[in-house]
């Protein structure tokens, strides 16, 4: 069974940085699976900010290109989000997400996910 548990919000002020883990359970997905990080902010849509493919390749929101990297460790299972020069706009609820086909194709769209994790918040204050 797939679990995924996300850790690592907080608080913190702009400028400031987060990295956010995102433990799986271990299941084997095979190959051509993408683990990803989407947002959702207060009253808005859920949105992609990340993501990462079975071969390693990475692509980002425009919004967030430059201040946050995407990773993950095999050995431990675990996924990460490192978030650096942070704005208030960052603030959202952040979830570690798993599809289980096609690479990073379709990476944007909350229903082309597998699994989702509870969510971690992020706050930032200006």
């Amino acid at each position: 069974q797939v679990q995924l548990v996300e850790s690592g919000g907080g608080s913190v002020q702009a400028g400031g940085s987060l990295r956010l883990s995102c433990a799986d359970s271990g299941y084997t997905y095979g190959y051509g699976y993408c683990m990803s990080w989407l947002r959702q902010g207060p009253g808005k849509e859920r949105e992609g900010v990340a993501a990462i493919a079975s071969i390693g390749s990475t692509t980002y929101a425009d919004s967030v290109k430059g201040r946050f990297t995407i990773s993950k460790d095999n050995a431990k299972n675990t996924l990460y989000l490192q978030m650096n020069s942070l704005k208030p706009e960052d603030s959202a609820m952040y979830y570690c997400a798993v599809k289980r086909t096609g690479g990073l194709s379709g990476w944007l769209s909350r229903d082309a996910y597998n699994y989702w994790g509870q969510g971690t918040q992020v706050t930032v204050s200006s």
